[in-house]
């Protein structure tokens, strides 16, 4: 039973480590980020599925803050279909390359 116990927490360190690995590249980006124009690249646009919602712009959020906002969506603890879709549809370094790309714009800027 120590040996199972011992075995998972290395398994579960290990994790915790590739994890902390992923850096963000803005680059590899442009060639994910098309999704996400169509909504987050217009001021004050509103979605209206599935319900009106006002799209936040994330130009200028913090990339950690948009990596755990796209692993909450992924996961279900956020709730929009949407974004869920989009996320599922992520694997962990497209998050963190998404992150680093609108990390590093402006608040106001067009993403393009």
């Amino acid at each position: 039973m120590k040996k199972l116990t011992a075995l998972l927490v290395l398994a579960g360190l290990s994790q915790i480590a590739v994890a902390a690995d992923l850096v963000g590249n803005a680059q590899n980006a442009k060639a994910k980020i098309e999704m996400c124009i169509g909504c987050h690249g217009i001021p004050g646009y509103k979605a209206t599925f599935p319900e009106v919602y006002q799209v936040p712009m994330i130009g200028g959020q913090s990339a950690k803050y948009i990596e755990s906002a796209l692993q909450a969506y992924k996961k279900g603890d956020r709730k929009h279909p949407s974004m869920k879709g989009i996320a599922a549809s992520l694997s962990d370094q497209d998050m963190a390359d998404v992150a680093a790309f609108y990390a590093q714009q402006t608040r106001t800027a067009d993403p393009k």
